[in-house]
């Protein structure tokens, strides 16, 4: 599941291939965005925003265009040479973005945008776990802000901090004994903001995730997450899945109390 590490390797992938080198061939499969045409223009850098995806192209004019791509539940960007047949069926293909060496395919995108630089407006989430702007301390209040909110609902809001996803809510919850529902201004907010951001780190250049120390199986690399029903890595109680605003939610009954 993509979440903030998974968009950063992504980015810095597309980063390597793609800039300063002149778009031969440009395709979007979204209506909206069908015309638009940025052969000629040259990629100037591709970065991440939380979440977000972005690919920043100017022309020779010095026209800025910035593709704008959300990679939500299925979403990926992938890297072929020319000619190189794909891995993913063509008809989920949503950008692809050729230059001389390499074609940048997006499939599945949750979403898809293609807008000059200056209407591009991130400016509603909240501090990066992996970008130049993570704060910390900003990121505390934010979340300090609502303080009976569930914090895996918090955790989740990007408002509050970009690039948590499910998976890394789950996990967070669980290393410091948080029930997801348990209510933001009981739980050590620094010391699991602390333990987003070594996460985070930690994985955003590995291409398997880990949040238990242990890379080397995928069976072992989470501690509650998608294992409903099995034994807790830490007291064997079995992990119980459930819903919290409509996502699901797994904990462990004993190390996770509903003691609030």
């Amino acid at each position: 599941m993509p979440e903030g590490d998974t968009v950063w390797r992504q980015t810095r992938a597309l980063d390597a291939a793609l800039r300063g080198k002149e778009i031969l061939r440009s395709d979007f499969r979204v209506p909206a965005f069908a015309t638009v045409d940025l052969r000629g223009f040259t990629v100037s850098r591709a970065y991440p925003r939380g979440k977000h995806l972005l690919i920043e192209t100017a022309s020779a004019e010095g026209r800025t265009t910035v593709i704008h791509s959300h990679l939500k539940m299925e979403g990926s960007w992938q890297l072929y040479r020319p000619g190189e047949p794909w891995r993913r069926p063509a008809h989920t293909a949503r950008a692809v973005l050729e230059v001389a060496d390499a074609v940048a395919v997006g499939f599945s995108l949750g979403l898809l945008e293609v807008l000059p630089a200056g209407e591009l407006d991130l400016d509603f989430l909240g501090p990066d776990l992996l970008g130049p702007d993570w704060d910390a301390a900003e990121a505390q209040r934010r979340l300090e802000a609502d303080p009976q909110r569930p914090i895996g609902a918090a955790l989740l809001d990007q408002r509050n901090l970009a690039g948590i996803g499910n998976i890394y809510r789950n996990e967070l919850c669980f290393l410091v004994g948080a029930h997801p529902e348990r209510p933001t201004a009981s739980v050590d907010l620094p010391r699991i903001l602390g333990l987003a951001k070594r996460l985070l780190e930690a994985n955003k250049a590995r291409s398997q995730r880990s949040t238990t120390g242990s890379a080397a199986r995928a069976d072992a690399a989470s501690w509650v997450y998608r294992r409903e029903h099995l034994p807790c890595r830490r007291c064997g109680t079995r992990i119980r899945q459930e819903q919290l605003d409509g996502r699901t939610i797994f904990s462990c009954p004993r190390c996770q109390p509903r003691d609030w």
